[in-house]
Formats: C-alpha cells, sequence, structure tokens
C-alpha cells in the first residue's frame, strides 16, 4: 500500500498559501517530512487525516481515495498531532481503553490484550495506572503513539513528535518510531533534521508550501560531496561574506562564526571543504529557493 499525493493545493481564508502544488510518492516505512516552522508540514498532515479539506489535488491510499473518502482513511489511520492533550486525572490504561472503544474494539477481552500490549510496547506498563498529568513530556508522547497503534493502522502520522524532549527519551522515542516503522507507512513531520538522518529512508524537504527535494538521504548527501566548504570569520565579517557567497549557515563556537558556503568550485582563499551532512542539503535546498523567490520578486 502506498502513498501517492498529487498537486496538492491549500489557500487559507486569510490568504496563506499553504500548500502549493504538492506532489509525494510514499512506501512503507519511515517517511520524513522536513522543513521550517510554517513551511506547510502541518496543513499537509492535517489534509492527509482528513481534518481539513484541500483546494485541488488528490490523495490515494491503496485504493481509498482519501480526500472523497475520509471514513475508509480514519479506519486504516493513526495520527500524533504536535499538540496532543490528554485528561491530566484519568491513568494512561483507563484513557487507553477508552481509544480502544472509540476505535471500535468492542470485545473486552481483546480490548484488554491490545491495551496491555501497547503499554508495554510504549514501555508505558509500569506507570499504567498513573494519572496522565504525572507523565513527563516524553511519557506522554510515547502514549500518544499508543493511541495511534490502536486498530493495526497502515497509515501512522507524528507531526513534530520530539520537539522539546531531553535526549533520553528523544532516543527512546527515536526507537519506538523505528519499531512501528517497519512494516506500514510512518510519516515524521519534523523541523529537526537528525530526526530524519537517525529516522528516515525517504525525505522531503517542503517550505512555504512547496516540496524542494525528495529523495534517500544518503543519496542527497552524496550529490552534495565536494559541494560545502567551511570557513572560520568574525561576526563583523559575516555579513561581507553573505553577499560575496551562497552561506547556507552560520554557527557559533568558541567565540567565532564558522559558515558552511555551498560552491561547486572553491570559494577562495581560507576556505576547507568538508563532508557534507543532511543538514547541509536542507540549508542548500531552502537557501536556493530563496535566492529564486528574491530573484523573481525583482524582475
Amino acid at each position: 500500500m502506498e502513498l501517492v499525493i498529487e498537486h496538492l493545493s491549500k489557500t487559507y481564508p486569510n490568504g496563506t498559501r499553504a500548500l502549493h502544488d504538492v506532489s509525494l510518492q510514499i512506501a512503507p516505512g519511515m517517511f520524513g517530512l522536513l522543513g521550517p516552522n510554517g513551511a506547510g508540514k502541518s496543513s499537509l498532515m492535517r489534509t492527509i487525516s482528513t481534518l481539513q479539506e484541500a483546494d485541488s489535488g488528490s490523495i490515494r491510499l491503496g485504493e481509498i481515495d482519501v480526500l472523497r473518502q475520509p471514513e475508509h482513511v480514519r479506519q486504516v489511520l493513526g495520527y500524533l498531532p504536535q499538540e496532543f492533550g490528554v485528561y491530566p486525572k484519568v491513568s494512561a490504561a483507563e484513557l487507553l481503553e477508552h481509544f480502544a472503544v472509540l476505535k471500535g474494539i468492542s470485545n473486552k477481552s481483546e480490548r484488554r490484550q491490545v491495551v496491555d500490549a501497547l503499554l508495554h510496547q510504549t514501555n508505558l506498563w509500569e506507570a499504567r495506572n498513573k494519572n496522565l498529568g504525572g507523565y513527563s513530556g516524553g511519557m506522554k508522547q510515547r502514549f500518544g503513539i499508543a493511541q495511534a497503534l490502536l486498530g493495526d493502522p497502515k497509515l501512522i502520522i507524528v507531526d513534530e513528535p520530539t520537539a522539546g524532549l531531553d535526549p533520553t527519551e528523544r532516543n527512546r522515542f527515536h526507537n519506538l518510531l523505528a519499531e512501528i516503522g517497519e512494516d506500514r507507512i510512518v510519516i515524521l513531520s519534523t523541523h529537526i533534521v537528525s530526526d530524519v538522518s537517525d529516522l528516515c529512508r525517504q525525505f522531503a524537504i517542503i517550505n512555504k508550501g512547496q516540496v524542494l527535494y525528495t529523495g534517500d538521504p544518503l543519496v542527497a548527501i552524496e550529490e552534495m560531496r565536494g559541494q560545502i566548504w567551511r570557513r572560520n570569520v568574525s561576526k563583523d565579517e559575516l555579513g561581507q561574506y553573505q553577499q560575496q557567497f551562497s552561506v547556507i549557515s552560520s554557527r557559533l563556537f568558541a567565540g567565532q562564526t564558522i559558515i558552511h558556503v555551498h560552491s561547486i568550485a572553491q570559494p577562495g582563499n581560507g576556505f576547507e571543504a568538508v563532508e557534507p551532512t543532511l543538514e547541509d542539503v536542507y540549508f542548500a535546498r531552502i537557501h536556493a529557493a530563496e535566492q529564486v523567490a528574491a530573484e523573481a520578486s525583482k524582475a
């Protein structure tokens, strides 16, 4: 079963163009949707999950027409939104059982088996009788995955799942996502590049509602080999270098600014070639799209 999105567009009543001619083909496994805040990721996830309508385009999940058959989609969908609320005075076991009823698991014995198995899978069994209000952020996210797995969905969407998690919980959550992404489509929507490089065999970069790149992260990195250059500059020099070169990123280290430049050829004295990362791919694609948009606005 594949998820096929073709020429999807969405503009909100206030004039914001959230999606513009988005086309993606997503096979089973972990798929990363990478983009900055406001890029259109959540709009795309909400459209796929039938929470909002598109202006034009189509989405098919296997034989299901997602935009015209929302009830069919919901039967095979698991969704963890960016803002996942819980009832603070209800235990994890109680609320998960309630969600299981809503998912249509009516047999009490079967429901208990499913709930217990998910609590074990998400490492929440020991805290199953604890009120959700006392859960840490990471525990709440794992509970969110548990409810998303109810009904053995064929498509799972997780929207910014690791934002705000400490490193330990983030690693635990990564392991859980990797486990559940082996035999179904899991779309990981995030602005954290390392989430995609750690987990996903396929990904897309989206910005301002448009898909800028789609493919294999390792292939994307290899395509950038020999094109990323680094140099240390002073803070006062940064603006000058940004005018002269295609500076795709800058960061402070030990009081100095380290810049990465995207260039086919050696940019000049003082630059050294570095091994590209997925972060370089991401910044280079975003930077190139913004340059094109800036040139178009001048025309």
